[in-house]
């Protein structure tokens, strides 16, 4: 039976996964936007593509160095989920 417990564990480990992830995305792009937003300050250069382009290869190579851990951990926490919902059906 699901408890409201193991309700808000669930959602809690969820979101922890959720948040763990974004952030592994994001920052590195808010970084690497924060260094190209310096420079333009610095140059005066107020090109768009400068701006957006670095950005875009920052979040593509963390995306494939951490693609592979990110969807084992979205694999292993389907595979808990469902253990879960087995154990509680029956």
């Amino acid at each position: 039976m699901l408890t409201p417990e193991i309700a808000v564990d669930l959602v809690s480990e969820s979101l922890h996964l959720v948040m763990l992830m974004v952030v592994l995305l994001i920052v590195p792009g808010l970084v690497m936007g924060l260094l190209v937003s310096l420079f333009q300050a610095a140059t005066q250069i107020n090109e768009q593509t400068l701006s957006f382009l670095p950005r875009l290869l920052v979040t593509l190579v963390v995306l494939s160095v951490s693609g592979h851990w990110m969807a084992s951990s979205l694999m292993d926490f389907c595979v808990s989920v469902f253990q879960r919902a087995a154990r509680l059906v029956g």
